[in-house]
């Protein structure tokens, strides 16, 4: 049986909200088929109080073993590196997570926040957040980019606005049936088995994509014109499985209606890119000259844009509103 530890840092909890809603496997089927041992979590965990401490108190000494740290939000560093911003337990909470990711055989960072800072981090981030070993696309974060759980292994990220929940529970069962070694990651340690490609694979727009054609608004149809134009669709800059593996087994941003974010991006909510302007829809041509699909420079795929979408045939043109 597999041990499991979740504590929230910075975190609005919507990644629990979202973990409590997976279906393959449920957070049930984590307990009852795959013998996960829940030790704690924030919201439904049932000691209170000074049993907590004693909990947390016996894991750090050894006295209780952990195969799985599951992180969510930031690790608040602040006021002046003390921490004291965010208190748990007693004690900073980032003094909870130094030592618990030390005792700890795996460290799951869940959500952009713990996993690179998310929209707690964007500047001018007064309190200081961070992720867990990275600070938006920075390697190192909190824990340092040398960190390794007892089983060697680096902070595994699951990242997301927040993470679907079949990626979170499909991740624990690999790591607690002893196949946390075989997860392979990519450069920013997310798995790539989701996420190795990109949120347009799936997109029932790909065909608008290819010739250009923009809907008119916001939410028209659930497949008519292409949202990277005219809305800023991160889609074909984004990686995550989200039109492979739908929300709630029904749909996607894209299919209904609105541009990808680009959440599980470490730049994600892109102040960076266009300072002052959080959460402002982004028009691709003109505006973020390098954002535009890899391999080709802005002004050659500009040039051949301009091509396609003359070329584009009757079809991509008509207004198709589907419902």
């Amino acid at each position: 049986m597999a041990s499991l530890l979740w504590l929230q840092g910075g975190a609005c909890s919507g990644n629990t909200m979202s973990f409590l809603n997976a279906e393959e496997p449920s957070a049930c089927d984590l307990v009852t088929d795959f013998g996960i041992d829940v030790v704690w979590h924030p919201s439904l965990g049932l000691e209170l109080g000074d049993n907590v401490k004693a909990l947390l108190r016996d894991i750090v000494a050894g006295r209780r073993p952990l195969d799985i740290f599951v992180f969510e939000g930031t690790v608040i560093q602040g006021p002046n590196g003390t921490g004291r911003f965010n208190m748990f337990a007693d004690r900073p909470m980032k003094d909870w997570v130094s030592e618990l990711c030390q005792v700890a055989n795996a460290v799951v960072a869940l959500g952009d926040c713990a996993c690179w800072g998310g929209i707690p981090a964007t500047a001018p981030n007064p309190v200081d957040n961070t992720g867990l070993q990275y600070l938006k696309r920075a390697h190192g974060g909190y824990l340092g980019a040398d960190f390794r759980s007892k089983w060697g292994l680096p902070v595994i990220n699951i990242p997301g606005c927040p993470a679907h929940p079949d990626w979170v529970t499909q991740i624990l069962v690999a790591i607690s049936t002893g196949r946390a070694k075989d997860i392979g990651l990519d450069e920013l340690q997310r798995p790539v088995t989701f996420f190795k490609t990109f949120t347009q694979t799936g997109c029932t727009r790909t065909q608008f994509f290819e010739y250009k054609q923009s809907p008119k608004e916001f939410g028209q149809g659930t497949r008519t014109g292409c949202l990277f134009y005219e809305f800023g669709c991160r889609g074909p800059m984004t990686h995550s499985p989200c039109n492979r593996i739908l929300w709630n087994r029904q749909s996607s941003k894209t299919r209904a209606g609105m541009p990808c974010t680009g959440c599980t991006e470490p730049e994600f909510p892109f102040y960076d890119l266009m300072p002052g302007t959080v959460f402002k829809t982004q028009k691709i041509a003109g505006v973020i000259p390098k954002d535009v699909p890899t391999g080709v420079d802005h002004v050659s795929y500009m040039a051949l844009a301009a091509a396609a979408k003359i070329a584009a045939p009757k079809w991509s043109k008509e207004d198709m509103f589907v419902v």
